[in-house]
C-alpha cells in the first residue's frame, strides 16, 4: 500500500473543523454535551474540535473495532475499551473520524440508547455514503468523500499515517507522480 494523492489539504480541514465547532456551539448553547471520541481514528479531530468549541462540554473515549487485517471491514463490532462514565440523561455527540459501513456507529448508538442517553448526535470528519451498509444518522459532517481508503489526520493503515495533517488516499500501486515522498515534500514546502 502506498500513499497517493491528497484528498483534503490541511488548511481545508482546519477551516471546516472551526465551522463544525461553531455549529455545535450554536446548537448546544444551553446544554453541556458529552463528546465521545471513537479511538483511535477520531482523536486528532476531537482535539481540534474541542479547542474551537465555545460551550462547556465533557469528553469521553471509547475504542471499538470492526476492521480485520487493517483494511477489511466487517459487521462484527467488538469493544476494546469501554466508556468509563455515565451517559444517563446526557446529550451525547459521538465524534468519529470516518463513517463508512455504519456498523460501528449503529452499535454505539444502540448501546448509548440502552443506557438512557437523553439525545445522541454524530459528528464525523469524513462521511462515505457509498460504503454504507447500515443506515445511521450523521448530523455534523466535515466532508463527504467517495469510497476511497484514506489515511491522515488520525486515520491510519496498520498504525501508519495518523500524524499527517491532511487526508490522503492509500493506493495499492505506486504512481511516480503521486508517491508518498513527493506528497510529503510538497506539503512540507507549504
Amino acid at each position: 500500500m502506498n500513499l497517493g494523492r491528497v484528498v483534503i489539504p490541511a488548511d481545508e480541514i482546519q477551516k471546516r473543523v472551526k465551522e463544525l465547532a461553531e455549529e455545535i456551539s450554536r446548537d448546544y448553547r444551553d446544554k453541556k454535551p458529552l463528546l465521545i471520541s471513537l479511538l483511535k481514528g477520531a482523536f486528532i479531530f476531537m482535539a481540534d474540535l474541542v479547542r474551537n468549541l465555545s460551550i462547556p462540554h465533557e469528553i469521553e473515549f471509547i475504542t471499538l473495532s470492526s476492521y480485520t487485517n487493517g483494511v477489511q471491514r466487517n459487521s462484527n463490532v467488538k469493544v476494546v475499551n469501554a466508556l468509563k462514565g455515565a451517559v444517563r440523561n446526557k446529550d451525547i455527540i459521538i465524534i468519529d473520524g470516518i463513517v463508512d459501513t455504519g456498523h460501528t456507529l449503529k452499535y454505539l448508538i444502540d448501546a448509548l440508547t440502552e443506557r438512557n442517553a437523553r439525545s445522541i448526535k454524530v459528528c464525523a470528519l469524513l462521511d462515505k455514503p457509498a460504503s454504507r451498509e447500515v443506515d445511521v444518522p450523521v448530523h455534523y459532517v466535515g466532508f463527504k468523500i467517495s469510497d476511497l481508503f484514506v489515511v491522515g489526520y488520525g486515520l491510519d493503515f496498520r498504525e501508519k499515517y495518523r500524524n499527517l495533517n491532511y487526508i490522503a488516499e492509500l493506493t495499492e500501486k505506486e504512481n511516480d507522480n503521486n508517491n508518498s515522498s513527493k506528497i510529503q515534500e510538497s506539503i512540507a514546502k507549504k
